[in-house]
C-alpha cells in the first residue's frame, strides 16, 4: 500500500472506531436514544469526523520515522493532541466529546505509520513496540501541548493533580524550565487517570483487557452487544476514572460492582441481565453526569481501534 494511501487507511479506521464505539447503546454514556444536557450523540458524530485529518497527520508522520526522515521524538505528539481538539471544538457544540479517545488515538495513528502493513492489518508486537517508543519519546514541548489542548477541550473533572496542575497558569512555564516530557506528566497522572496508565503501561488495559474480549465477544454475538459487554467488561476491572476523580474512589469501585453484577446476569443476552442494564443505566444518568463512565468508553473506543485497524469491519 502507498504512503498516502496508508495513512489515509488508518485514520479511517480510528474515525471508524469512534463511530461505532458511540452508536452503541452503553449504560450511562451518549448514544442514539439518549444523550446528556448539551451533549448529545450529533456532537460525537460531528467530532469524529473532525478528528482525520490530524489522524492522517500522526500516521504520515509515523510513516516518515519508519523512513527515518524524521526522529520519534519530533513526532509532536502532543502538538497532534492540540490540533485534534481544536478540529473537534470547531465542528460541534457540545462541549469535550473526545479528549480522552485523541490522547489514545494520537500517538496509535504514529505508532501504526511506523509499523509494516501485512495482510491488511498490523503486527501487534511490533504495533505495541513502536507504540512505547513513540510515548516515552514525547518532549516538554509536547506536554505544553498537551494542557492547551486540554484548555480547548475543556473537560470536567480535573481536580485531584499533585503537580503540574492543569489549571495551574503556571504550569506550562514550568514544563519547559524543568523539561518535564508529556510522558513524565502521566506517569505523575497514571495513579488517579486511565489515560496516563495506559500511556504509562503500554497500553495494558487496551491490548491484554478491552481488545481481547471484544474479539472474542465479536466471534459470538453481533456488534451492538459485543461492545456493551465490552464496555461493562472493562468497567466491571477498571473503576472509572473519571468517575473517581468527580465523586470519589469508593463510589466509583460500587460502580464496577454493579457492571460486574449485570456481565454475570448474562448482560443484553438474557431478559433479567436486560433489566439489570436498565437500572444501572438509570442509576448512572439520576447523577447529572457525575456517574459518567467516560474513560471506560475511551477505553473501548481503543479496543475498537485494534479492530478495525486488524481489518474488522461492521
Amino acid at each position: 500500500m502507498p504512503h498516502c494511501e496508508k495513512a489515509k487507511h488508518i485514520a479511517k479506521c480510528l474515525e471508524l472506531a469512534i463511530l461505532l464505539e458511540v452508536s452503541a447503546d452503553k449504560p450511562g454514556n451518549v448514544n442514539f436514544v439518549v444523550g446528556f444536557e448539551g451533549t448529545r450523540v450529533e456532537h460525537f458524530l460531528a467530532s469524529a469526523v473532525a478528528t482525520r485529518e490530524a489522524f492522517e497527520e500522526a500516521a504520515n508522520r509515523g510513516i516518515a520515522i519508519s523512513c527515518n526522515r524524521l526522529k520519534v521524538e519530533n513526532a509532536g505528539v502532543g502538538e497532534l493532541i492540540r490540533a485534534c481538539a481544536a478540529d473537534v471544538a470547531a465542528w460541534q457544540k457540545g462541549g469535550n466529546t473526545l479528549i480522552g479517545t485523541i490522547m489514545l488515538f494520537a500517538p496509535l495513528a504514529v505508532a501504526a505509520g511506523m509499523t509494516p502493513m501485512r495482510n491488511g492489518g498490523f503486527d501487534f508486537i511490533k504495533l505495541r513496540r513502536n507504540l512505547k517508543l513513540t510515548v516515552e519519546s514525547t518532549t516538554p514541548q509536547d506536554a505544553v501541548y498537551l494542557y492547551e489542548a486540554i484548555e480547548i477541550a475543556k473537560p470536567s473533572g480535573l481536580n485531584g493533580a499533585p503537580d503540574f496542575d492543569v489549571r495551574d497558569p503556571k504550569s506550562k512555564d514550568r514544563l519547559l524550565k524543568e523539561q518535564v516530557s508529556l510522558f513524565k506528566v502521566f506517569q505523575i497522572a497514571a495513579g488517579y487517570d486511565d489515560i496516563c496508565y495506559e500511556w504509562v503501561n503500554n497500553f495494558a488495559i487496551t491490548f491484554d483487557l478491552s481488545y481481547p474480549y471484544l474479539k472474542q465477544q465479536l466471534e459470538r454475538t453481533n456488534l451492538n452487544t459485543a461492545i456493551i459487554h465490552t464496555f461493562l467488561k472493562v468497567l466491571s476491572e477498571r473503576p472509572d476514572t473519571f468517575i473517581a476523580r468527580k465523586v470519589g474512589v469508593e463510589k466509583a469501585r460500587e460502580i464496577s460492582r454493579d457492571a460486574q453484577k449485570v456481565l454475570e446476569l448474562g448482560g443484553v443476552e438474557t431478559e433479567s441481565g436486560r433489566r439489570s442494564i436498565s437500572a444501572f443505566d438509570r442509576k448512572l444518568r439520576s447523577s447529572d453526569s457525575l456517574y459518567n463512565p467516560g474513560t471506560t468508553a475511551d477505553l473501548t473506543a481503543a479496543a475498537l481501534a485494534l479492530c478495525t485497524l486488524s481489518g474488522y469491519r461492521p
